[in-house]
């Protein structure tokens, strides 16, 4: 009982900052670009980071096991990022930004910057050691880009934390050649110093290290050449990113494309047909002209007589499926991100969003590990069997118990 009231009291307290905090998230919208309508992603995120981050911390965490050096001895980053220290450097101290390079759990392995932004971001752990993930820091741009595997910036009071109100944070992730989230690169400034190009310029930053990646010695192995390097997102979100820009793509393109990825035998005309109109009267002209704005989109990378990918291409809805067949639970729930192609109502990608969802649950609850379904459900947050599995593998003096049980209380409530 006293742990339901507890949970109860710290949900009021939540909900009471929520609601003071949005008008504040208004106004600040009003000074951005694009209006003072707020970004699904923003409050998302804060819906998510109030179940574990307090906004009253007065800093980041430090990482388990303190000092980085050997992880940054020792990481694929360091040589490209060495490479473009002097410029990163010049471009910080020119403009007043802090520039900030984490690994792919969101901890900060290297920064540079001027002497007066650098004690500033020092006061909130933006430093090496310092955790910025969004169970650790809440939302913040790291963490969204970490989250999302593109690009993001959070502005002043978008943050959860209030220390970081004087802040703007635009970051880029890094992708390894095999699309692999390295890690994040940030440029961090105060918020009446925000400028519009800065974004274009973390963006530039981070495709230097990719394309230093690529080249370095003991490079990971590319997925693809050069020309037809391809990565594709559709587990929570959807994008196509090509040779390092996004490919923009037709919602039936995307679904054609996420098709041909899961499954690299391909399909006969009449199936993929099938698996995208099911018994919708569509004529063959419509289908067959789909196919070709795809083909055309990826520079002849489709084969014609039976419909499959020609080029290779990394997707994160193959990673959890080569994950699972390997046993490998961890790497299949870091890897997904939420349903399938979320908007699809297509019937082959409604069966694979199907199939994808029961395997990385029943993986979930058969994992002794409490992080696995602590994060899974943050996918399914009507799950009250999930939530329960967390509540049962979970230590009984484990603070993550909280979030585990407020999840169940939601989901018996719906």
């Amino acid at each position: 009982m006293s742990e339901h009231v507890g949970l109860r009291q710290r949900r009021a307290v939540l909900e009471d900052e929520w609601a003071r905090r949005v008008p504040e998230l208004k106004t600040v919208r009003r000074v951005l670009p694009g209006g003072a309508a707020l970004r699904r992603e923003v409050t998302e995120s804060w819906v998510r980071s109030l179940d574990s981050v307090d906004p009253q911390r007065d800093s980041a965490p430090a990482a388990e096991g303190g000092a980085v050096d050997p992880r940054w001895s020792g990481s694929l980053l360091r040589g490209p990022v060495t490479a473009l220290a002097d410029e990163m450097r010049s471009i910080a101290d020119d403009a007043g930004f802090v520039a900030a390079v984490t690994d792919e759990s969101g901890t900060i392995l290297w920064t540079c910057g001027g002497r007066v932004m650098r004690r500033r971001a020092e006061q909130v752990n933006f430093a090496p050691g310092g955790r910025w993930d969004e169970p650790a820091m809440g939302t913040n741009a790291l963490s969204l880009a970490l989250r999302t595997g593109r690009p993001a910036t959070v502005f002043s009071a978008e943050h959860l934390v209030a220390a970081l109100h004087g802040w703007v944070c635009y970051c880029a992730p890094i992708h390894a050649p095999d699309g692999r989230i390295l890690g994040v690169l940030d440029l961090s400034t105060t918020w009446d110093r925000s400028h519009p190009l800065a974004m274009s310029t973390v963006r530039t930053l981070a495709n230097s290290i990719e394309a230093g990646l690529r080249t370095a010695p003991g490079a990971l192995p590319r997925q693809s050449s050069p020309a037809s390097q391809m990565r594709l997102t559709c587990l929570g979100s959807e994008e196509v990113v090509r040779d390092g820009a996004p490919l923009r793509l037709r919602p039936r393109q995307l679904e054609i494309l996420t098709l041909l990825a899961l499954e690299p035998d391909g399909y006969s005309p009449d199936r993929l047909r099938e698996a995208l109109y099911g018994d919708r009267p569509v004529t063959a002209s419509t289908f067959k002209a789909e196919v070709s704005h795809l083909r055309r989109a990826l520079g002849g990378a489709v084969a014609t007589r039976r419909y499959a990918l020609t080029t290779a291409v990394t997707c994160d809805a193959v990673e959890v499926l080569r994950a699972l067949e390997r046993g490998d639970t961890e790497t299949a729930v870091r890897h997904y991100r939420g349903p399938l192609l979320p908007d699809s109502e297509a019937p082959g990608i409604l069966a694979w969003r199907e199939h994808l969802e029961v395997a990385v649950r029943e993986a979930v609850l058969a994992s002794t590990r409490p992080e696995h379904a602590l994060r899974f459900g943050e996918y399914a947050p009507y799950d009250a069997e999930v939530h329960e599995h967390a509540l049962t593998v979970l230590g009984t003096h484990d603070i993550r118990r909280g979030i585990a049980a407020g999840r169940l209380r939601t989901a018996l409530r719906a």
